[in-house]
Formats: structure tokens, sequence, C-alpha cells
């Protein structure tokens, strides 16, 4: 029976190939920063109601995000699927955010044509600002995403990897506060907050030789004063910390906060620190969920399958996973490697090969999702190993 149902939903995704390639290309045309995301949130909602979907919008506290619901034909267990629509400044759609949503949404109206046949619900929750202040994280912390038993997105890539970890991440902001001076005749009785930052990355590069693997510190110095001819007193630099755990990261930020002091101690400076973006979590794939998609993709005609990855940078959908079994699969945009973030993956993300992967993905995220509503031992094991993850922590 699965089968047979799974095959309607691929059916009538292919039916619809091109309004789903059509969403890709118009949000790839209105690219839209974090927290901005308003063509895109109307646009996606638009469709959804229209195809028997309960939309609730604003959801949560974020203007941009958006609830839908699609109700099954019996009680049951809830899927969610997340979609991500917004752009990067200066580059627009170089992370291939516009095919998420658009594979997400085809996901969607695959459901829909075979809800008489699905119990319990489907839910397409739209997240905001993944690039930025990631919206996910709102969600978690709102309660969003309670009674959900899977939480289900895929994101364009460089290569078919469906077990994905990333690095846990915090976004620091380090104020320095000294004293004003006319730099040529006063110099002597000022405090160079400048200095103070100039010291600081210094130490903190000191500290790179001893730090463990996977901890990666980066920084910008965003303030550090106003003319050559005042000696600053406020200087402001952000660093993203990352570590592999909770307890790497929490190490590398009492030494980045040590350093801080120590700059600010020799010339008599004041400093505070706080965090300027939320805190991330490490992103940990539910291997159940991920086996279930990488049989989907086999069933598809996928065959070329890359080892488990870890991620060098971090994600919001980190922090879904701590709360619901959840996978994060990057799915190759072309078969010519293409890196994320450049001009390049941009115009394959409204290519061709990028039309061709949001109507795969939409296919396989449909599979998968129905595999989780109808096949009760796939559940029970993604609890099982959910459980015990969370144990581990």
């Amino acid at each position: 029976m699965i089968d047979r149902i799974k095959e309607r939903a691929a059916r009538a995704i292919r039916e619809r190939r091109e309004e789903i390639t059509r969403i890709a290309d118009e949000i790839f045309d209105h690219p839209e920063v974090g927290g901005r995301e308003f063509f895109a949130a109307n646009l996606l909602t638009r469709i959804l109601t229209d195809n028997g979907y309960e939309v609730a919008r604003p959801w949560t506290s974020l203007p941009t995000a958006f609830s839908a619901v699609l109700r099954g034909s019996a009680p049951g267990p809830r899927v969610a699927l997340l979609a991500e629509y917004d752009a990067l400044p200066g580059l627009g759609h170089a992370c291939g955010h516009n095919l998420i949503a658009a594979g997400v949404v085809g996901a969607a109206l695959g459901l829909a044509a075979v809800k008489d046949e699905l119990p319990g619900e489907v839910v397409v929750f739209g997240t905001p600002a993944e690039e930025s202040n990631g919206g996910k994280v709102t969600l978690v912390e709102e309660g969003a995403l309670e009674g959900v038993q899977a939480a289900l997105m895929f994101h364009p890539g460089d290569a078919n990897v469906l077990e994905v970890s990333s690095l846990a991440l915090e976004a620091l902001e380090f104020v320095f506060k000294g004293r004003a001076a006319h730099a040529p005749s006063g110099a002597q009785e000022g405090i160079n907050a400048l200095e103070v930052v100039i010291q600081f990355f210094n130490l903190v590069n000191g500290l790179r030789p001893y730090l463990k693997n996977n901890v990666h510190i980066n920084g910008i110095i965003v303030e550090g004063g106003i003319t050559p001819n005042i000696i600053p007193e406020r200087a402001v630099a952000r660093f993203y910390i990352r570590a592999e755990n909770r307890r790497q990261l929490e190490e590398a930020v009492k030494r980045v906060e040590d350093c801080a002091r120590g700059a600010s101690l020799a010339v008599g400076a004041a400093f505070s620190y706080h965090r300027y973006e939320f805190s991330y979590e490490p992103m940990v794939t539910n291997r159940a969920l991920a086996g279930a998609f990488r049989e989907n993709l086999l069933a598809l005609g996928v065959r070329d399958l890359a080892p488990p990855r870890c991620i060098r940078g971090s994600l919001d959908m980190g922090n879904v996973s701590r709360v619901v079994p959840s996978i994060h699969p990057y799915l190759a945009l072309g078969r010519e490697k293409v890196i994320p973030h450049t001009e390049e993956f941009a115009r394959a993300a409204r290519g061709p090969e990028g039309k061709e992967l949001a109507v795969l993905a939409a296919q396989a995220l449909a599979w998968t999702a129905a595999d989780v509503l109808l096949d009760a031992g796939l559940r029970s094991r993604v609890q099982a190993e959910f459980r015990a993850a969370a144990s581990e922590d």
C-alpha cells in the first residue's frame, strides 16, 4: 500500500513540475534577506492555501514565518517539512534557498494529492533568516515544534550527503571602552580602545596552535574610532566561535573572554560582551530517518551517495534536531561541483540543474514523510534513536 501511495504522490509532483520550478525561479528573482522575506512568504502560503493547507501567519514572533497544516484522513503522527527562503546580502540565492522552498512546497503538493490515504498531519514550517539570525531557533524556543514526530528538509550542495553533522556556534560581540583624547597633543591622557582590540586579536591568534580539532574562532572589527585625530574611546569586535559540541564551545568562549580581559587590563580599559545572534547547537542527524530518505533516493535513481560529513559551519537546524528527530541532507546541485555562496552556485540555482534538483527533492521528501506517517516500525526506530542520543548529551 505504501508504494502505491508514494507513486501517486510522485505522479502529482511530476505533473506539477512547472509550478514547482516556477516557485524556485520567482523566489530567486525576488531575493530577500532574513526577516524581510515577504514576497516568498506570500507566494508559498498562497500556494499552500490553494491546495488544502490551513495557514497561520505570522507564526511565532517572526513576521515572515508561517505554519501550514494538512490534515489526513484519520488521527495519527505529525511530520514537519521545513522551508528556507532567505537570500544572501549581495549574492542573492547563492545558497539555493529558493530550491529548498520549491522542493518543500513541491513535497507538500504531492502529499496533498494523497491526503485521503494518509493518517495524521503534514505541517510545512516557513523558517526565515537562516543566513543571519536563524528563525528555527525561535520556532524551537517558542514551542512551535511540539507534537512533531519528525522534521525533514534538504539543502543544495556539492554532493549527496545524507548524514550531516555541524558545529555548535556562539556569536559574540565584544565592546571595549577607553578614554578619548586629542591624538597629536594629548595621547598620553587617553586609553586607546582600538589598540585594545588589536591586542585582543593578537592574543586570540596566539590561541590557535592550542585549539582542539574543529574549534574555529573568526572575528572582525566593526567599530574602531571616528577619526585619526582622536584617540578612540570605543571599539567593537564580533566573533563567531565554533566547536564540535557544547562543552568544547564553552571552553573556547572562556579562553576568548580571557584574551579580551587580558588586553583590557594591560591598558586599563573596560570591556563587556554579549550574544548578538542566536546560539546554534550541533546538528544531530537521525540515522533511521536518513536511512528512509536514502532508500527513497535510491528508488528515484540516485546512486552517487557520499559518506557522512561534518560541515565546518553551523545550522539552525541543529537546534531543531535537539527537540525533534531530524534530517538535513545535502543534495548535489548538478554534475559539476559548485561551491555555495558563490556566483557560480547562484547561476546553477537558477538554471536547469536547479529545477531538476527541486523536483527530485520534492519526491524524496514526500516519500520520506509518507514513510513516517504510514510506517509505525520506522517511527519506533526513529524515536528509540532520538531518546538514546538525548541521553548521551
